[in-house]
């Protein structure tokens, strides 16, 4: 289906839907994951570089309002307590945010990766999880509410799941909220944040709790020929049938009724598609989704700035062609 007729569709779809309700929301805006970075097993393991102060100059100037960063602190604690996290890679961590808010960005710092957690939600583990948040918190008390947001671990899976989710998480909050009583911390449900996580998301009896949500709708477009994923989606699917138009439209609604439902405002804090697929492709997808779920107000965090989803042409030293305009941004 052509993608002009696929815009009209949606259009018609979200004008038949009721008024946005009104709720406080995070300022997110237009928001870009320094993805494969930080959260990688070594810095620049799979980005082929360092982000620096350079970087986060060309994202402010093109538009954006956020970061996100995922960093694994995890590879960089010990492995027994007081679970210390490296005073290097902390430091490495404050240069980057340093450096982000300088260039007028606001951050939303993570934990990423901790994948012995989601496979072993063991007290060993949950224990560890709020020793790091202890040492992160305090480090970056002195950062405003406004400007820097906390989030406790990104996509819970595995073993990390609705039935345990809060226990997991509540000891680290409780850290983080010696320290920040009032700074907004994001939440995202099971099965890798998904969008239909959020229907059962139970969140912490907390003002400043943030909900989140990641969107690779529809997978099999948006993974093909990603080598990490086992059997990798076939190559060719291109984005915009009659059926992304019915299922786009439907999620769009179920973030209206979230809001409507919780009095919360939830945020996209990952989106895209990967390299392997056409440019034109991709762009299609990011300004198709970028446009239909703004019709909610809601906040959107790009996938990502320079990797295998990448905004950024690290190689060509330019954007990819189109990617800025897909975000609302100008080329």
């Amino acid at each position: 289906m052509k993608a002009k007729f696929f815009g009209a569709a949606l259009l018609i779809a979200m004008s038949a839907s009721p008024a946005n309700p009104k709720t406080d929301s995070l300022p997110v805006g237009r928001c870009i994951n320094i993805g494969n970075s930080l959260e990688a097993p070594w810095e620049g393991a799979w980005s082929g570089k360092k982000v620096d102060a350079a970087d986060f100059n060309r994202i402010a100037k093109a538009g954006f309002n956020t970061i996100r960063l995922p960093v694994r602190w995890s590879a960089r604690t010990g492995a027994a307590p007081p679970y210390a996290i490296d005073p290097a890679f902390m430091a490495r961590v404050k240069q980057a945010v340093g450096e982000a808010r300088a260039a007028g960005l606001n951050i939303i710092l993570n934990s990423h990766h901790f994948e012995e957690l989601h496979k072993d939600p063991s007290d060993a583990n949950i224990t560890k999880l709020a020793a790091m948040w202890a040492q992160i918190a305090a480090q970056f008390a002195d950062q405003p509410d406004a400007n820097l947001w906390f989030e406790i671990e990104n996509e819970p899976h595995d073993k990390f799941n609705d039935t345990n989710l809060l226990k997991i998480l509540s000891p680290a909050l409780a850290e983080i909220r010696k320290t920040n009583p009032s700074r907004a911390v994001i939440i995202g449900g099971e099965m890798w944040s998904g969008i239909n996580s959020l229907k059962t998301l139970k969140l912490p009896d907390d003002p400043n709790i943030v909900p989140t949500f990641h969107y690779y709708d529809p997978f099999l477009f948006t993974h093909q020929g990603a080598t990490w994923v086992e059997p990798s989606p076939p190559m060719g699917r291109e984005y915009g049938n009659e059926e992304d138009q019915k299922n786009l439209a439907a999620d769009v609604q179920k973030i209206r009724d979230y809001i409507t439902q919780t009095g919360k405002t939830p945020f996209m804090g990952e989106f895209g598609a990967n390299s392997t697929i056409p440019i034109a492709e991709r762009v299609k997808y990011q300004k198709t989704v970028r446009v239909a779920f703004d019709a909610v107000g809601i906040g959107m965090c790009a996938w990502a700035y320079t990797n295998t989803f990448p905004l950024w042409d690290h190689d060509k030293k330019t954007w990819v062609p189109g990617m800025r305009d897909a975000m609302g941004l100008q080329e």
